[in-house]
């Protein structure tokens, strides 16, 4: 995880362990902010200074329209476990929390800390039909709606275009395209495919999710039995494997050394998410493209790399894109009027101001403001991104790539979830067995064996 937070990653690690004997407790008190709505407490997982100021002026809006004042805190993903614990034991938790990934919203509800009535009726009045289907899937629990889904990002396959296009390539969007092309390309100057690898870490889990969903490997079935040493797993983690033995970049590769690696001009094709976008334009100095190229043009690579949001394998039955779904919640024992009214603040009137806090990684999953509309989507697609320099994502790619984005956010596929097991993706964020998996099979171990020991650690933690 990099310490500017450029994306969002599973922070849920442990939680369900440390939090079951706090679960009555949760809630208790009238909330973090409770006493007639006069004032309450709003937690946001962000903690970058910029990006807490423009909160705060969206807030600040809400104040003056509604009356209601709020105690804006900034929790950042590496301390909210931590504050988290230590508020629900003490009866103390906000009136609402936002910016939260969907393994902390289960966290969240396994531990009975979701007022969920509160959480359906902001949905219900904003109306289902305003959301892309799948974000609202991932944040209910069969009629139970734990979040109001808010933004996503998507897992992206980024590749070179300009080598593509020149050796005769089309996108990569199966296995075989991903490894033709990774032979085709793979130099002592160019690595085929760089991707990460590191054992523990929830960036290379989250990397293979994309390369599993995409050939039908699922954490558990229907049945909530854990099948992650299916053939269709195995097969993916060999495909990972081979990749990484034969045509990737040597030693540890993590969300830090991929992003270099491309933006060095030494890879031919990179799994990362929509965060990179903005950084792969030089719009941002503490992440610029360093190729021989960009020297002269800062957004060389952005001009000449494409995108694809799900790689299918063999046993694939059409596109899956893994992403993170960000949003809203009300817990359990809130000031529920005056939460409710600040939420849907947040979906309606400082809907778009949130997005535009950081559009590549905050994708609408609430398309507009009535069934059909695209306001809010639209708008999106011509919000400026960056950070030192800031411009829409229009003036660096194509309209297939904002396509691609958009139609990604709105197929959105996870493991666990829609199998009713939701809460195990939070139960293995701590010894992160597939992670562990797919650095084996990265150093030559066979997929079934690899598979075999990560499907035992996930039985255990289930």
């Amino acid at each position: 995880m990099s310490t500017n937070h450029r994306r969002r990653l599973i922070a849920a690690a442990g939680l369900m362990t440390v939090l079951a004997p706090l679960a009555a407790c949760g809630g208790g008190g009238g909330g973090g902010g409770g006493g007639g709505g006069g004032k309450i407490t709003v937690w946001i997982e962000e903690d970058l200074p910029d990006r807490v100021a423009a909160t705060q002026k969206i807030v600040n809006a809400f104040t003056k329209k509604t009356g209601v004042k709020i105690k804006l805190t900034a929790v950042g993903e590496d301390q909210f476990n931590q504050i988290l614990t230590s508020n629900a034991a003490a009866g103390k938790l906000p009136d609402a929390i936002g910016g939260l990934p969907l393994g902390q919203v289960r966290t969240l509800s396994s531990n009975k800390l979701i007022d969920t009535k509160a959480v359906g009726s902001v949905v219900d009045g904003l109306d289902r039909g305003t959301f892309t289907k799948s974000s609202l899937e991932l944040t209910a629990d069969g009629k139970d709606q734990l979040a109001v889904p808010s933004e996503s990002w998507v897992q992206l396959m980024v590749y070179r275009k300009d080598l593509f296009d020149k050796a005769g390539l089309g996108a990569p969007r199966t296995y075989d395209d991903v490894t033709n092309a990774a032979k085709t390309l793979d130099s002592p100057q160019v690595a085929g495919f760089i991707g990460a690898n590191v054992a523990g870490d929830a960036f290379t889990e989250q990397t293979f999710e994309e390369i599993g969903l995409g050939n039908n490997c699922q954490l558990v079935n229907d049945k909530g039995e854990v099948t992650f040493d299916s053939p269709e797993c195995v097969a993916g983690l060999n495909f990972y494997g081979r990749l990484q033995q034969d045509y990737s970049v040597a030693g540890a590769q993590d969300v830090d050394t991929t992003r270099a690696a491309y933006f060095a001009g030494k890879g031919a094709q990179l799994i990362w998410s929509s965060f990179i976008l903005d950084e792969m334009a030089g719009l941002r100095k503490d992440a610029l493209p360093t190729c021989p190229q960009c020297k002269s043009d800062p957004a060389f690579l952005a001009k000449n790399s494409g995108v694809v949001t799900s790689i299918e394998g063999p046993s694939g039955s059409g596109p899956a894109t893994f992403g993170e779904v960000t949003s809203w919640t009300i817990p359990s024992g809130s000031d529920t009027a005056s939460a409710k009214k600040f939420v849907n603040y947040m979906m309606t009137t400082g809907y778009l101001p949130w997005i535009k806090i950081a559009p590549e990684g905050k994708i609408p999953v609430r398309t507009g403001d009535k069934p059909g509309s695209t306001i809010y989507s639209d708008a999106w697609s011509k919000m400026k991104v960056g950070v030192d320099t800031k411009a829409p994502l229009s003036k660096y790619y194509s309209p297939a790539v904002i396509n691609a984005l958009t139609s990604g956010a709105n197929n959105l596929s996870r493991w666990a979830i829609p199998q009713g097991q939701g809460d195990l993706l939070g139960a293995i964020q701590g010894e992160q067995p597939v992670a562990n998996a797919v650095n084996e099979v990265s150093n030559g171990t066979n997929g079934a064996q690899a598979a075999a020991k990560a499907a035992d650690a996930i039985k255990a933690a289930q």
